[in-house]
């Protein structure tokens, strides 16, 4: 079998290992910048007079993520960094083999099988939907043969990026664009 290089996506961030979604939330705030502001709406006046809203831009990549429906700093800025998570998870692609990638410890404890399990609401959930879009981003979009690279049923997979419509969505154009059939949600 001939080597074959892993697929770069042109309308992804190309970063080298470990993906920025999988850090320990220190290390992940470390490359931050967090500010805070006041947005209108509703939640009265305490909302309309103090910088309750969050943003956090994750500089390395300049991708932001913005909380601001609670009353209260910090709840805002819990929600704000979990966007940013599920962003990083759908718009930045960490480098890996194409056809030896090694599904990390966090990818081994969550199989069961053939299966992957983790709520998407989970604080897991964007580590290993990374993991999982950077292996089938490499492997040309093609989830059949990453989800046996992954050690997991193609279903379980696909259903994994299904729970974020946002990774589904990019997964699905990604496919379109090297002539593969959609695939159903």
């Amino acid at each position: 079998m001939a080597y074959r290089p892993p697929f770069t996506d042109p309308n992804s961030i190309m970063v080298s290992s470990p993906h920025p979604s999988t850090l320990d939330k220190v290390v992940l705030m470390k490359q931050c910048e967090l500010r805070f502001g006041r947005v209108s709406g509703p939640g009265g006046q305490h909302r309309n007079k103090n910088e309750t809203a969050s943003w956090i831009v994750h500089v390395p990549t300049g991708i932001e993520a913005k909380g601001a429906e609670r009353r209260e700093r910090e709840v805002n800025k819990v929600v704000a960094l979990k966007r940013l998570r599920l962003k990083l998870a759908t718009k930045v692609r960490a480098t890996t083999s194409r056809d030896h990638h090694e599904p990390s410890e966090l990818w081994r404890s969550r199989r069961q099988g053939t299966r992957i399990a983790v709520n998407p609401g989970h604080d897991d959930f964007p580590s290993l939907l990374s993991e999982a879009l950077d292996v089938i981003v490499a492997r040309r979009w093609d989830v059949a043969g990453s989800a046996k690279v992954l050690g997991v049923s193609m279903s379980q997979l696909s259903r994994l990026v299904n729970h974020h419509p946002a990774a589904f969505s990019m997964m699905n154009k990604g496919r379109e664009s090297v002539g593969l059939p959609v695939l159903r949600k």
